[in-house]
């Protein structure tokens, strides 16, 4: 499998590209599986479930549409993006497994940290609980999202994947309702009062991701 790590910001359309070609070979087994960390732009997507309704600030910035799982999603600098090129004919082609294998990931690259990292039904993404902010109305804890998750496949081979939220200008979400998510708020690791890089995130992903995913044998 390749690790592939941008710096700087690689704009939208590029990064779509390159996961339709890469996808399409890997799916001929002609390369192999590939994870390419990177940050965009400020842009919003729209996924297949995505209301416009939940587009608050239409003309804020470029909206795409993702043809991934989900709703509208945020990206933006100081966001680590991993999109995740996996496939899914060599790793048991159950999909449901295969989200909480990266909602496992997720978690425990978060524990790297020392942040806990939870999953909610019904609520997409990974969630970070608030002591430090008021109850809400119903008496419970108050939690923000931290990262999201949003998938495709063609021909069981993954595209689209995670985002996590490090250091990105969090009002830019006021822009959208996350995943169609009102009633609770978006947070980030350096808001959570962490001084934390994306380099600290992407090797945090790396060293966990044979935690949670089997490897299967390169293209020879």
């Amino acid at each position: 499998m390749k690790w592939k790590i941008t710096d700087g910001l690689t704009d939208y359309d590029e990064a779509l590209s390159f996961m339709e070609k890469r996808v399409a070979a890997i799916a001929a087994g002609d390369a192999d599986e590939c994870i390419w960390l990177l940050e965009h732009p400020p842009l919003y997507t729209a996924g297949t479930s995505a209301k416009a309704s939940d587009l608050t600030d239409p003309d804020r910035f470029p909206v795409y549409e993702a043809k991934r799982g989900g709703e509208y999603t945020y990206h933006g600098p100081g966001q680590r993006v991993a999109y995740v090129m996996l496939d899914l004919n060599k790793r048991g082609k159950d999909v449901r497994r295969f989200v909480k294998q990266l909602e496992e990931w997720v978690i425990a690259s978060l524990a790297e940290f020392n942040v806990t990292g939870e999953i909610r039904d019904g609520r997409v993404g990974v969630w970070v609980r608030r002591d430090d902010k008021p109850l809400t109305p119903t008496g419970q804890p108050a939690e923000d999202k931290v990262a999201a998750i949003g998938l495709r496949l063609r021909k069981w081979v993954s595209f689209h994947g995670i985002s996590i939220n490090v250091e990105p200008d969090l009002e830019h979400f006021s822009g959208i309702v996350p995943c169609g998510i009102s009633e609770h708020g978006v947070t980030s690791l350096v808001d959570l009062g962490l001084p934390v890089t994306t380099a600290d995130v992407d090797i945090a992903l790396q060293k966990t991701f044979a935690r949670v995913f089997e490897p299967i044998a390169p293209i020879p």
